[in-house]
Order: C-alpha cells, then structure tokens, then sequence
C-alpha cells in the first residue's frame, strides 16, 4: 500500500512538470506559454477581474451577489459586468494584436493581488499591462501601462467598454467635468441586465505620472496620442469603477465619482492602498511551507483566491467558482459552510461571519421554504441567490432533496460561536439555530423501534438519489440539533424535548462493522466522501477503529475519474489525525494536483472537467493543512492545538493568525 501511493505521488508530479513554475517563487506565479491558457480572478470580494492571455484586455468581471435571469432556462445567474479597463494601443499606427506580439509572459503577485503582462512588439517597444481590483476600494478597479520605447515612437491609446451579451439598453458618453479650474474627463457606460432588474454602470478615466494628456472621443473609444523617446519609460492607466443599483441607488453618478476620485489619489497612492490592504490580510491569516516550493505555492494561492473572494461586513457569502466565472450560476451552496468556511473561521473570522450574514438575511425565505413543502421551522435551499429562494434548475433534483445544507449552516453558526464565544452574537442569530432544528424534528420520521429516520434524500454522495437514512445527512442533523441544544442551555432559552430526543434517536446504519452510506447500500461507486465526514468535520463517529475501517473501506469507492476535489482534502485530514503520513501526504497532492490547470494551477472541480476556479476544492485542500498537518481542531470551546504531523518533505509549517486571538504555531 505504501509504495502505491508513492507512485501515485510520482505520477501527479510528473504531470505537474508539463506546466511548473519555473520562475515562480512563494508569492508569485509566473507563465510564459499562452497555450490552454485559464485565468487568475483578481479580485477584492465585490468584484472578480478575470486575466486573459490577450494584450491589454481582461476575459470578463463578475460581480459579486448580482443576479439576474439566464437567457437558457430563466434561473438566476451571476450578472457579468461592464470590461472597462480594455484598451486598444496602436505604436506608429500600427495596432498591438494577440498575433504580432512577441515576449508574452505574465506574472500573478498573490501577495499585492496584482496581474501583469509583459510583451514585445516589432522593435518599437517593451509593453507592460497590469490589472487590479482595488482590495481598499471595493468598486473600484485599475489598469497600468509602462511603455518603453526601443526607439523614437508615437503612441495612441484608447480605452474601450466590452459590453457582454447578457446586458442590453447600452448607452455611452463621455463629458468633461469642472469644478473652478479642475478638468474630469470621465467616459462612462450604463446597461440594464437581462431582465431590467439592475442598472450596471461603469465610469473611467486616464491617469498620468506627469503632464495631463488631452483625452478625445473616437466612436465608442475615448483616449489620447503621445510621441515618446526611446529609453524614456513612459507610464499610465486607467481607472474607474463599476456599480449596480442592487447597492446604489444612482449607480451611474456613483460610478463617475470612482474615476473623478482616482484623480484625486494619482496612481501610486491608489496602489499603495490596495497593497496595504492586502498586507493587512496576509499579516492576519497566511500558511508558510518550509522546504516545498510547490506546496507553498499552492496553498497560498488557495488563500488568495479564498481572499479574492470575499469581503468582511458585507453580508455576502461565496460560490463554487467564487468570482472568476458564472459556474454554478454563481449560486451559493454547501460549499460556502463545509469546505470554504471553516479556513475562514480560523484565519479570517470577519469574512466567515458575513457568510453566516447572508444565511441570516434569508432566514425567512428558508422558513417559507420549508412551509411549502409542509415542514415547520427552517429549510434552506441547495442553490441561493440574492433572494434567498431556492435558485436550483427544476431539472435537478438537488433543489428539492439535498437537505443536509440545512444542517450543515447551522452547524457553521454554533462553530462561529464556539470559535469566538461570543454570547451576544449568539443571542441574536440563536433564531436561525432553533428554526433549523425545528425543521429537523418535523423533517424525520418515527419508526417502530422508537428510532428515526429521514427518508428519501439526495446525499452529500450524489450518485444515490431518493435514498433513506443517507449517513451524513443523518448525522449533520443529529450535531445540528445537539448544537442547538448547547446553544440553547447557555442562553438560558427552553429546549425543545423533541429536539434531545430526535438528536439521540436518528439511526446511522452499520452492516458487518461497516457505517452504510444510506440504508440498503450495496457498495455501490460513489461521488466523493460521505461516511468519512462523520469523522471529519462532524464529531459523530469518534471511534479511531471505526474510522479506519469507514476509510479503509469507501477510499476504494469514490470515483476515481469524476470524483470532485473535496473527498481527497478530507481523507487527508483523517488520515493525519490517523498518523498515516504516506498516506495523508498523498491525499494532499490529490486534493489539488489533478485538479491544476496550465499555466498557474487554477483549480477545477475534478481531474477531467475545466471549470476553474473552484473554490469548494481550494478550502478542501486548506483543511488538510490546518486540521490536518497542523494539528488545528475545531471543538466548543474554541481551537485546540494537537501536535500535527508534517510530510516528510516539509521542514516545517507556520500557521499565522488563527482564531480571534490571531494565534500563530509552528509544526516541526
């Protein structure tokens, strides 16, 4: 067994070297092929600027918590936004192209949240394009181009809006503002989404290092001409930002002033701010690997687009592709609570309360949802949107079944709490917890035995459908109802005799000493892990013989070929807390390594689908560093430090700024 996973460790390597980073250190990915080129979001949490491998332009904005309908069945779907920060550059009349670029290569810095492209063109100039969502302005954005010219050259360079197709009722303009003697040249785009639901605007402007250019309007295209001499490098940008009238009333005048007060800032201060505020994140909640470029690597930029994604105090949560594309439709799902939440919670507690924010904002959508179906309390849906309604095509029979979500938010809020102890947080969001768990006593049902089941649902393993007793859904509603039971004793609120009850009834099968997947399961393939989250994350197979039998026997029934990212971040946290190194270090590289797509490893959801960036595989993976090579374990009272166990490769492991006391430990 040992030397099986040794070789599959060579084997995931060896097809890692087709696209390493060669050049690349611990904060920043370098490539220098276009070839089946994806993509790096930068994003700040409310908006996801999408790189692209063309000269000067970006592959699209997604923004974040916007829905409107799809053009292909009507289901809400993550709005694209306007591409402000294009540009069309022409050196000597002659305009830079995709195809008569030479040079290209394209640097990632996870550590400023900055993109920037490098390239040649002819023998006229050295060209650098770099991108930004501002991480201290959350609307706005920017881009920068440093020029130097190979000889004497003249310049034209005009900013242009791409609008997608899901946008319609497009106007443009472009006006010069005055205040006294201050000229604001301000170009700017309004459209409506696809169903007129919200307004979208996005204003720019042209900044410069020293003298102001004269900006003019050419079509759709506002810019300005310069000559420039060779070896004098020459630099500017564009700056502005995007809103919607989901946030903002007047979106456009909000737009406008994002430019008009780029402006004010000048270039450096803005990306001075941004910069800082980025450090600001990685001083509070950042992994440093000794001795494993590679892993370092990955893990930070697991981290970075975790980051990316996702802003503190703004009550909104995070999907599957984050912000680097419309997969899923941009719908929040278990993802959020099971897999991205809990390395939130531990380096980033702010951001994993807003997580919590948007379920709490839509408590009284889950109770309707609930009551539609003829239960009591709270029934949250599997795929949500803005509205908090159950987001899931009709087709999918997920939307109706897959309940286990309820359960696993509650049991995001009592780990929030039991993070924090925060008795007054816990008072005010206590409702969601209750309402959860009256959903649970009216969800199961009572059998002969005195026992109860919870019949006919899809499982956290997909592949079986209309099952009964399905194990985690079974045993995520027993730590929900055992959550709000504690939950309840330290507020001094009444407990439900239903609730102790149930928690302690609710069956989990075993046939030959074997916990059963759901009741009747023959050994059948499955999608990814169930049984072994019992273990891990939940607390309700504690058992350290049961638990290897649990792995020893489903590790050889998740889908080899399809199998998402998840199962294998999750084996290898139980495989560390087992000792198995061999096998918690192979489970490791799985988690990640199959899953990277050239040139800078973005994930997707399963070694054979291209569908980055997944964020739900990124936190599975950040699990297995924390919890599992480090030793952190999540119990009520806060976060406990065992010893943890480092692959062999690693020197040592820093875990900076865990819990609310931004605690740091070293693995040796």
């Amino acid at each position: 067994m040992v030397l099986k996973f040794k070789l599959l460790i060579l084997l995931l390597l060896a097809n890692f070297s087709l696209f390493s980073q060669t050049k690349s250190d611990e904060w920043h990915l370098f490539a220098n092929s276009r070839a089946n080129y994806f993509g790096v979001a930068m994003g700040n949490g409310q908006i996801g600027i999408v790189t692209d491998d063309t000269p000067l332009k970006t592959k699209e904005i997604i923004l974040n918590g916007v829905y409107d309908g799809s053009p292909e069945n009507g289901i809400s779907r993550v709005v694209r936004g306007i591409e402000f920060l294009n540009l069309h550059l022409f050196v000597n009349n002659q305009e830079i192209k995709s195809d008569n670029i030479s040079d290209w290569s394209q640097v990632v810095s996870m550590k400023d949240g900055m993109s920037t492209t490098s390239f040649s063109f002819k023998d006229f100039a050295k060209i650098n394009y770099t991108i930004l969502a501002n991480r201290a302005i959350p609307y706005s954005a920017m881009a920068i181009v440093e020029i130097t010219p190979l000889m004497d050259i003249e310049i034209s360079a005009n900013n242009y809006m791409t609008i997608p197709d899901e946008l319609k009722s497009v106007k443009s303009q472009f006006r010069i503002l005055k205040d006294n003697q201050y000229l604001m040249p301000i170009f700017g785009t309004t459209a409506k989404t696809l169903t007129g639901k919200y307004t979208v605007a996005a204003s720019t402007t042209f900044l410069f290092d020293g003298q102001t250019e004269t900006l003019k309007q050419t079509g759709d295209e506002v810019g300005f001409t310069k000559k420039l001499l060779k070896g004098q490098k020459y630099r500017f940008a564009v700056a502005g930002g995007i809103c919607t009238s989901k946030d903002i009333t007047d979106p456009l005048n909000e737009s406008e002033r994002q430019p008009i007060y780029a402006l004010q800032q000048g270039i450096d201060n803005l990306v001075n701010r941004h910069k800082q505020a980025w450090a600001e994140l990685w001083n509070t909640g950042d992994i440093q690997i000794e001795g494993d470029l590679d892993a370092q690597q990955r893990v930070r930029f697991a981290l970075y687009n975790l980051y990316s994604f996702i802003r503190p105090d703004t009550r909104m949560s995070i999907a599957p592709m984050g912000l680097s594309s419309q997969g899923y439709n941009g719908h929040v799902f278990w993802d959020t609570e099971l897999w991205m939440y809990p390395t939130l919670l531990a380096l980033q507690p702010d951001m994993a309360k807003s997580c919590l924010d948007y379920r709490s904002d839509r408590l009284q959508k889950a109770k309707q949802k609930a009551s539609i179906y003829g239960y009591k309390g709270a029934m949250y849906p599997w795929e949500s949107d803005d509205t908090g309604e159950e987001a899931t095509p009709t087709w999918a029979l997920t939307g109706i079944f897959e309940q286990h979500i309820t359960a696993d938010i509650a049991i995001a809020f009592w780990n929030y709490y039991a993070l924090t102890q925060d008795k007054s947080w816990l008072q005010s969001e206590y409702k969601v917890l209750k309402e959860i768990a009256d959903f649970w006593v009216s969800r199961v049902v009572k059998n002969q035995d005195g026992s109860y089941s919870i019949l006919n649902v899809v499982g956290a393993d997909e592949y079986a459908q209309h099952v009964d007793d399905n194990a985690f859904t079974n045993a995520s509603a027993i730590e929900a109802l055992k959550n709000t039971i504690k939950a309840a004793t330290i507020l001094g609120e009444p407990i439900n005799p239903k609730w102790t009850e149930v928690s302690e009834k609710i069956v989990i099968h075993r046939v030959n000493g074997i916990t059963q997947n759901y009741k009747g399961y023959e050994g059948q393939m499955i999608k990814q892990a169930d049984v072994n989250l019992l273990a891990y994350p939940l607390h309700i197979i504690t058992d350290k013989v049961q638990i290897e039998k649990d792995l020893d026997y489903y590790t050889e029934k998740i889908d080899k070929k399809d199998g998402p990212a998840m199962a294998s971040g999750v084996l290898s946290v139980l495989y560390s807390r087992m000792g198995n190194q061999e096998k918690a270090y192979a489970y490791f590289v799985k988690s990640y390594l199959p899953n990277s797509r050239p040139p800078f490893g973005v994930f997707s959801e399963s070694a054979n689908s291209n569908n980055p960036y997944f964020a739900t595989g990124a936190g599975a993976m950040l699990q297995a560093v924390i919890f599992g090579f480090g030793g952190v374990e999540q119990t009520d009272h806060g976060l406990k430090y065992n010893k943890g166990l480092l692959p062999k490769k690693w020197k040592s492991l820093k875990i900076i700024g865990l819990g609310v006391d931004n605690k740091t430990i070293t693995i040796e």
